[in-house]
């Protein structure tokens, strides 16, 4: 497993921007799959979006396509989420998580982050 910390989080106003950040502990270029998620005060938790390993094949939930971009600097071990034209129901927490092996065929994400705070004012 790989230790991951996300930041950038904060608070914006709607149709405002953010950028996360997830460091990780050691080199991700063995990570095939690394991944935002949210979640929601009473929701479940959501993919967001994920980006293989080479950059190809991104995915992005329905309710961020358009507007939020992930991308990996391999170089510094770290994975961005671009949020732009923010909306308050993109107000979560954010959860950086990486797949590597087997797990990444069935999208298991065996190391997590703590999270961090979006909050979209109206």
């Amino acid at each position: 497993q790989v230790h991951l910390v996300e930041s950038g989080g904060g608070l914006v106003q709607t149709g405002g921007s953010l950028r996360l950040s997830c460091a990780a502990s050691a080199s991700i270029l063995s990570i095939d799959i690394m991944g935002w998620h949210r979640q929601a005060p009473g929701k479940q938790r959501e993919l967001v979006a994920f980006i293989r390993n080479g950059g190809s094949a991104n995915y992005y939930a329905d309710s961020v396509k358009g507007r939020f971009t992930i991308s990996r600097d391999n170089a510094k071990n770290t994975v961005y989420l671009q949020m732009n034209s923010l909306k308050p129901e993109d107000t979560a927490v954010y959860y950086c998580a990486a797949a590597q092996g087997v797990a990444a065929l069935t999208f298991n994400f065996g190391s997590w982050g703590q999270g961090t705070q979006v909050t979209v004012s109206s």
